[in-house]
């Protein structure tokens, strides 16, 4: 017996007053303690076993309903609140406080299941999050390096890329009939502003063929217009001629001892030229009859 219980009603004079304990039917399916009813209105809380532990349960909830003997029947139920406490062998009580106590969990295959699953999509979604996020940036990245727009880029580096771009001599690119000093070079960019010319306003009257040379003019002797080119006249034939030079034809003295006949064998382009030889060498006057 770890306690004793008993009942009373105020109402009435202590004489003849007669009451009964019992547990509840809910109670009574396993209990963990049984109500001994003393029959002197006092029951006592007995133990159905030896020891109780506070790891698994530390607080235990007894309902105990309490009848008179009066007709009819009253009855009233309270519920006892029994604690584990901690004894020595003697059942001396050593602590009843409330401790911290690691209760171990049960848990059903079907709640880890669950329990699972929660945690795969928390993580699935936290990542498509972050993937939406960098996918994101990355477009905006994207799109602002493969917006690529073409920009005029003036370059005054002269040598186009050759390695040495001052061993040459301007001079010999340049035409002796037209060099002329006193004019402004237009092959580079000049190096003082010039102000362009004021034209003069257009009378209505002006003839339009002299006002467009008048313009042309202007534009050629403008320093300030590009493009900045140079002329230049080669004296040079070429090479990489298939019928080799044509020089060889003004270089001889006489042209009764040339031989045109191999100008037949250069194909349909010198058939012509190959014709007018041929027709001067077979021509004799001194064969007409």
């Amino acid at each position: 017996i770890i306690q004793t219980v008993s009942a009373a009603d105020r109402d009435l004079s202590p004489a003849g007053q007669q009451f009964s304990f019992k547990l509840s039917p809910e109670a009574a399916i396993k209990p963990n303690f049984t109500v001994r009813d003393f029959r002197n209105n006092t029951a006592g809380i007995e133990t159905r076993r030896n020891g109780y532990s506070r790891r698994q349960q530390e607080l235990y909830f007894l309902p105990v309903v309490i009848e008179d003997s009066s007709y009819p029947v009253q009855s009233s139920t309270n519920t006892m609140t029994i604690r584990v406490c901690r004894c020595d062998a003697d059942g001396t009580i050593l602590t009843c406080n409330v401790e911290a106590i690691f209760l171990p969990v049960g848990l059903s295959t079907g709640a880890l299941i669950a329990i699972l699953l929660c945690i795969v999509i928390l993580l699935a979604i936290v990542v498509l999050y972050v993937a939406l996020r960098r996918q994101k940036k990355k477009d905006t990245l994207m799109t602002s390096k493969e917006d690529i727009r073409d920009n005029v880029i003036h370059y005054d580096d002269e040598g186009g890329g050759e390695e040495d771009t001052q061993a040459f001599d301007i001079g010999a690119l340049r035409n002796p009939k037209v060099i002329d000093d006193n004019n402004i070079r237009r092959d580079i960019k000049p190096d003082s502003l010039c102000l362009p010319r004021q034209r003069p306003p257009v009378e209505d009257n002006t003839d339009i063929r002299d006002f467009i040379n008048q313009r042309l003019q202007e534009n050629d002797l403008d320093p300030t217009a590009p493009p900045y080119d140079s002329l230049a006249t080669y004296a040079y034939e070429g090479n990489g001629s298939v019928a080799d030079s044509l020089s060889s034809i003004e270089s001889l003295t006489t042209e009764a001892d040339q031989d045109y006949n191999y100008l037949t064998d250069w194909g349909p382009r010198f058939k012509v030229l190959a014709d007018m030889f041929g027709e001067e060498e077979s021509y004799n006057p001194d064969k007409v009859t």
